[in-house]
């Protein structure tokens, strides 16, 4: 017997896919999505909540720190545990006594370098020492312990910043996840860290991932933003980045 059917067309939105994780071009069978579309959704939506509720190995995260010649401090926020973190947003932002009382026994530091996990502990594990080591490179060094903080958000490095006496904090930490996105490290910088800063008091960088801004674009962007902010004096709004067109920093060995 003949088969006569026709052979199935050419996609015209599989040549756009090879450029982007986004959903596009999803198709339909009837008034619904196709199967395998719908098994994609359904496997993007389980990465996503893994990552808002998998822990942070801190003890791991410090261990690789330190074996790139980084010394670093572990804190804890207020939240006890990660559905108190989820449920209780205040208590993310304020460190524990305990943690208080340690960071201001600590020498103190001009600058504080914060690692938290935030909503994707994944992303601050896989993502924040590379853009860590390529800022060192590029400052010429971090005399300061790197502070490793769980059940962290993002004003948590104000109080850290505060109890370390230092001038400017950085922050990096997960990103809420999204659907393509279930790894993005976001990195905030704040002058004169203290409880009570607003989010207008500070810069971000975002998507910082290989498949998003890489690691290398993210440090030149810190790495501006810092000098910047401790020739400025401040952060926020007032201090815009125009990095763009500087040379890319560190070698190709963060990457």
């Amino acid at each position: 017997m003949t088969d006569h059917r026709l052979p199935a067309p050419d996609d015209p939105w599989q040549a756009l896919r090879r450029h982007t994780a986004a959903r596009i071009g999803l198709g339909r069978v009837g008034a619904s999505m196709p199967t395998a579309e719908l098994l994609r959704f359904g496997l993007a939506h389980a990465e996503a909540r893994d990552a808002v509720h998998s822990p942070l190995d801190a003890a791991a995260l410090a261990e690789a720190l330190q074996a790139q010649g980084f010394q670093t401090l572990e804190v804890k926020s207020m939240a006890p545990d990660r559905e108190s973190y989820l449920l209780r947003p205040d208590l993310g932002r304020s460190l524990h006594a305990d943690s208080r009382a340690l960071l201001e026994q600590s020498p103190r530091a001009g600058m504080a370098l914060v690692i938290a996990d935030g909503l994707s502990a994944r992303a601050a594990q896989r993502h924040a020492l590379p853009v860590a080591l390529l800022l060192r490179d590029a400052l010429g060094g971090w005399p300061a312990p790197v502070v490793v903080a769980q059940q962290g958000r993002v004003a948590l490095g104000d109080d850290i910043g505060a109890a370390l006496g230092a001038s400017l904090a950085i922050v990096m930490l997960g990103e809420r996840p999204g659907l393509s996105s279930p790894d993005s490290l976001g990195i905030y910088l704040t002058w004169a860290p203290r409880p009570g800063r607003m989010d207008s008091e500070r810069n971000c960088i975002s998507n910082v991932r290989p498949d998003g801004l890489g690691y290398q674009a993210a440090a030149r962007k810190l790495h501006y933003l810092v000098r910047q902010a401790l020739q400025r004096q401040l952060s926020g709004v007032a201090l815009k980045d125009e990095s763009e067109g500087l040379p890319e920093i560190g070698g190709q060995g963060h990457s």
